[in-house]
């Protein structure tokens, strides 16, 4: 399947360029992060997850993520409506860097000699 992302996708200059289009959003990456580790979310879930983002942003943020084919949105019939995030299969091609931006951040704080504020959550 190909997605289109973007009406404008000739303006890029490279690769990496696109890449960080797609996934540079500032809650993006912490969104995936978050997909990657307890797989399916709801909306809910991910507002706990990541409570420095206003719902208004987080909604913004995953709306462009599911506009890229990254991410998967359900959304079922039923009072309250149960809105669900997953990552879809080519989202999936993204975890390793993911879990590569984790491991980078992991040695960063190591090198400054600070506490991961992750490991106190995992």
């Amino acid at each position: 399947m190909v997605i289109k992302v973007k009406d404008n996708a000739s303006k890029y200059n490279c690769s990496v360029e696109a890449t960080m289009d797609i996934i540079g959003g500032k809650y993006k990456v912490i969104i995936l992060w978050h997909l990657i580790k307890e797989g399916t979310l709801r909306f809910s879930q991910l507002q706990k997850a990541i409570p420095q983002a206003t719902p208004k942003m987080l909604s913004s943020q995953l709306k462009e993520l599911e506009a890229s084919g990254i991410v998967e949105r359900v959304l079922y019939p039923v009072v309250p409506p149960k809105t669900e995030y997953s990552l879809t299969e080519f989202g999936k091609t993204l975890v390793p860097i993911v879990v590569s931006l984790r491991d980078w951040g992991n040695k960063y704080f190591d090198r400054i000699g600070e506490p991961n504020p992750c490991k106190v959550r995992e």
